[in-house]
Formats: C-alpha cells, structure tokens, sequence
C-alpha cells in the first residue's frame, strides 16, 4: 500500500493498523510523509517492516548526523528525542540561506539569491547541492524499513543525489509559472486560498 497521509496524521493511521494485527508481512505500507517523530509515541513493535522514502532518516551514519542529533537533544534537553527529515532538510535549509548571505556580501535579496548558485553543503544526510536552475537541492533518495525501536533501517541508498525536478512534466516550466502565478493573484497575492 502507498500511503500518501502527512504529518500527525500517521498516528492514528498507524495506531489502527496496529490495533487490526495488521503486519507489513499482511499489507506492507511504503509512505512519503512519516518519520521518527510521527512514530515516536507509538509502540512500533506491531508495526515492524513497514517502508518510508526519504532523504534522510535518523540512523544515517555520518559524523555530520552524529553532531545534528547531539545537537538537537541538548537543545531540547531531551536525550530521547528523535530527529526525522523536515527537521534535518529546515536545519540544511538554514545553513545554506547563512552560505547564500555570506558569498552575496549584501542584505539584497537578488544578490542573496545568486549566492545560492552551487551551494554545496555536507549535511547530516551526506552532500547536498543547490541546483542554480531552480535552487532546490540534490538529495539522494533512501528507503527506510521500520524497526522495533522506532528508527528506521536504510534498506535502500541511492547511488548519488539525483538532480531536483520541481516542474512535473504535465506542464512545461512556463505553463507552471503562468500557473503559479495566477494562482497567487488570483488569491488576493498571498500563498493560501482566502477562506470562503
């Protein structure tokens, strides 16, 4: 089963499924939006073989993961506390924003924009890069198989970070930026829908 279901919702997703007896070995769930986090306060033994894709997952052994975790749980003065991967892509996002303001020299946002242009960071996921066509980032791909810990196991690497596609192919890029654009006029300059 793909499951699409975002953030808190995973857990009373989860929960059922562990409730019914449901295993993975029965219905196997591959998600794109649960994470440690999410399953933190579940008990994840019923719930054991379960898959996520992400960029990055707690367990990923790098010297830079090690440093982001410790660093986390000393701010949240919580030795237990799990990391998951909006967390690990917020705080990649951060240090490569300082990256951007420093290379522009300048406070203007067109000249913090260029100084995005082949960024390079090794993050606790391993390098990630800026593509300057579109300034989303090279991340390579992993799949992660849920453990009675709670951690997710990495089953899966990708070879190398694979390049950002933020344009699906059912339009061309600008058929998405005329898109895009009306839709952000058309709800008042803002990036959410007026509420009816």
């Amino acid at each position: 089963m793909i499951s699409t279901v975002n953030g808190d919702a995973n857990v009373p997703f989860y929960k059922e499924f562990g409730n019914q007896g449901v295993k993975a070995t029965d219905i196997p769930v591959i998600a794109f939006s649960v994470g440690e986090e999410e399953l933190a306060g579940l008990d994840t033994k019923p719930l054991v073989g379960h898959l996520a894709a992400w960029s990055y997952f707690q367990s990923v052994d790098t010297p830079e993961n090690k440093a982001f975790i410790a660093k986390w749980r000393a701010y949240t003065k919580n030795p237990k506390r799990v990391t998951n991967d909006p967390m690990e892509s917020a705080y990649i996002g951060v240090k490569l924003w300082a990256k951007a303001v420093q290379k522009a020299g300048s406070d203007s946002p067109v000249k913090i924009r260029h100084g995005f242009d082949d960024q390079k960071l090794l993050a606790p996921e391993g390098e990630v890069t800026i593509c300057p066509a579109t300034h989303h980032t090279y991340k390579t791909p992993r799949v992660g198989q849920l453990q009675p810990n709670g951690q997710f196991e990495v089953v899966w690497n990708g070879v190398k970070p694979i390049k950002p596609e933020p344009f699906p192919d059912t339009r061309t890029r600008a058929q998405w930026e005329t898109y895009l654009h009306e839709l952000y006029a058309g709800w008042g300059n803002q990036w959410a829908a007026p509420e009816e």
